[in-house]
């Protein structure tokens, strides 16, 4: 994601989980992690991931995981992830492939594939119950890529976007909008409150709506605090980043927290994401209360790349 992190050895060898629900594109993205050098293993077991690692790695990795490993637990897969982000000598980025459960369900029907949760019953079933089990390791994604409307070759470009260590020159950044009521997301380098600013929540016409519409960001944007705080946000990433770069990093999370992540730090991570975006850095935007409610709600597409 970044030819400014440090050499081999120095930050880590680098290692990337590819998971995602049935159907969503792992394999096109794994295929596609190969053609950019990557050693590549589908369906490895969780539980033989240390001794892979244990052993040289001549050039970057990519591991596919999904419910069709032997010993697959979401429980188990987080556990490796924090075990790996804990490793000095490993970098570790997590991509999510992600798909609505409507579009999920017409590529089934077009395969006429069987759910590997659902081997006997409609491919809807295993659908809805892989979602839920992968949720955990959704919220956990460094970098998410909704396929849904997607073809093989956007996908593809996609993954080579993030990932291509000969095309990209600068790191990623990852812009997170949550609720304080909820916690904070963990891993995040940075982190900004909103809740200074004025609320839409408290107007009844506004209140239904989130930060990515445009009355509810004009709101937030009419408070007169709101250009100086984004502004002096902007200046201060956009002298921290090349500092990074030079550190060797090649990911970087920053969090922005309101009351209840739906309105404030929505409409801010949506403004800070298009102004760095326009500076020329790599950006995706996660927006962890709207994913919760639209776990709920399947279809609902939110979040996506600047």
């Amino acid at each position: 994601m970044s030819q400014g992190r440090k050499a081999e050895g120095q930050e880590g060898r680098r290692v990337v989980l590819v998971t995602g629900p049935s159907g969503a594109g792992r394999s096109t993205a794994i295929a596609a992690l190969e053609d950019l050098g990557y050693e590549t293993i589908d369906n490895l077991p969780l539980s033989l991931i240390p001794r892979l690692l244990d052993g040289p790695l001549m050039q970057p990795l990519a591991l596919g995981i999904d419910v069709r490993n032997r010993d697959f637990s979401a429980n188990a897969l987080i556990e490796a992830i924090d075990r790996l982000t804990r490793a000095p000598d490993l970098q570790l980025e997590v991509l999510y492939l992600d798909a609505t459960s409507d579009v999920l369900l017409r590529r089934y029907s077009e395969t006429r594939r069987r759910h590997p949760l659902a081997p006997a019953d409609a491919p809807q079933e295993g659908i809805l119950q892989e979602i839920d089990i992968l949720a955990p390791i959704k919220m956990r994604a460094d970098v998410l890529i909704d396929t849904s409307a997607m073809t093989p070759h956007d996908l593809r470009a996609e993954v080579a976007r993030w990932f291509d260590m000969g095309a990209i020159a600068r790191l990623s950044l990852s812009l997170h909008s949550f609720s304080y009521k909820r916690g904070v997301p963990r891993g995040l380098d940075m982190m900004f409150d909103c809740r200074f600013l004025n609320n839409p929540h408290w107007e009844p016409a506004l209140r239904p709506l989130n930060g990515q519409d445009a009355a509810v960001a004009a709101y937030v944007a009419a408070d007169p605090r709101y250009a100086e705080f984004v502004g002096k946000l902007k200046e201060l990433l956009l002298f921290l980043l090349p500092a990074h770069v030079e550190e060797g990093k090649s990911h970087l999370s920053v969090g922005f927290g309101c009351t209840g992540g739906q309105h404030r730090s929505v409409a801010v991570t949506e403004a800070m994401a298009k102004a760095l975006a326009e500076a020329g850095w790599q950006v995706s935007k996660r927006h962890r209360e709207l994913e919760r409610r639209a776990q709920a709600m399947p279809g609902v597409k939110t979040g996506s790349d600047a």
